[in-house]
């Protein structure tokens, strides 16, 4: 037996769904042979992980995750927050490293979860089946007696039907049914997340690992649960889930777009191809809109001449500009 999601193709739905399979593959075609893809995967990687670990409540802001990625020491960071990163991004490999699975099986969700809640659990044990009840919000999930079954039941459906599906839609349902069981005692979020990750991996959708949905759940996180507890609201009917997760990954495919378009070549002239560092200063710029030499220098870790030897080839290619006087001038994104 296997769970069987209900839903409605609606007309939204699948105007989404036709949007977002058009911009794939342009950005598809538009990345071939890029050399600052593992950049760009890099970064999609801190993004993810800042995104989902705060939706659960961790303080550290982009920045300070992605200085945990490169090993950089964080002044007055609780030490359980920084676990909490490093153990996303170790699960974020883990799904990474196992993205061409054809079969999920119970032990790999166990192994994942074990990754990502290890020393941060409130309650329970890390990589074991909840058993005990629990409460989310005002939501309560299946007794602790029900979940391996109900979790065999979502594996059943995810291994042999879900590939019948879009991946825009096999990832949202496998998101929302993993919420729903709440098969651990704590970490249900973030795992939950990251299985949706791996559906769109396996699936083949993000062969290059490059997009960060979690951000668009981020983003608006009263919206994000009131989409959740929608599906219970309307007799598990996943319309509107499904819609609404569509949504999310049009957006961030719009956005992903974008920075091609910005990293790529103008028409007719030669590709510009962006090292690591440069790669990290147009992050920088996204993140503070514009910023002061000084600024850029010390965040980047390099030498004044070094800041101006990057910045040189992005302003030629029109991606970075200065704006202000020669004492005072800042950069910005063109």
């Amino acid at each position: 037996m296997s769970y069987q999601p209900q839903f409605t193709i609606t007309q939204a739905l699948l105007a989404r769904v036709e949007q977002i399979a058009a911009l794939r593959e342009r950005i598809m075609a538009g990345t071939v042979q890029v050399r600052w893809i593992p950049a760009l995967q890099k970064d999609t990687r801190t993004r993810n992980t800042h995104s989902s670990t705060a939706i659960e409540g961790n303080p550290l802001t982009l920045e300070q995750v992605r200085a945990v990625e490169e090993g950089r020491e964080i002044p007055a960071v609780a030490a359980r927050a920084k676990r909490e990163v490093v153990n996303y991004f170790a699960g974020l490999r883990f799904v990474e490293k196992n993205a061409a699975k054809k079969i999920i099986s119970h032990e790999e969700i166990l192994r994942l979860h074990n990754i990502m809640a290890g020393d941060v659990m409130d309650q329970g044990t890390a990589g074991r089946y909840r058993t005990m009840a629990v409460r989310v919000g005002r939501y309560m999930p299946p007794p602790p007696s029900d979940v391996s079954g109900l979790m065999f039941e979502l594996l059943t459906w995810w291994n042999n039907e879900a590939a019948n599906l879009s991946p825009v839609l096999s990832s949202a349902i496998v998101h929302y049914r993993f919420e729903a069981i709440h098969p651990f005692a704590d970490g249900n979020g973030r795992t939950g997340r990251a299985l949706a990750l791996w559906e769109l991996y396996r699936r083949g959708f993000d062969t290059h690992h490059i997009f960060s949905v979690d951000e668009f759940y981020w983003e608006n996180r009263p919206r994000y649960y009131e989409a959740l507890d929608g599906v219970r609201g309307e007799g598990e009917d996943l319309s509107r889930w499904l819609e609404y997760c569509a949504e999310g990954l049009l957006l961030t495919l719009e956005r992903v777009w974008t920075r091609v378009q910005k990293l790529s070549a103008q028409p007719g002239q030669e590709k510009l191809v962006l090292r690591p560092k440069q790669e990290q200063l147009l992050q920088l710029l996204r993140d503070h809109k514009s910023m002061t030499p000084r600024e850029l220098w010390d965040a980047l870790g390099v030498s004044k001449q070094g800041t101006l030897d990057l910045l040189r080839p992005l302003m030629k290619a029109g991606l970075v500009k200065r704006i202000g006087t020669k004492k005072v001038g800042q950069y910005i994104l063109a």
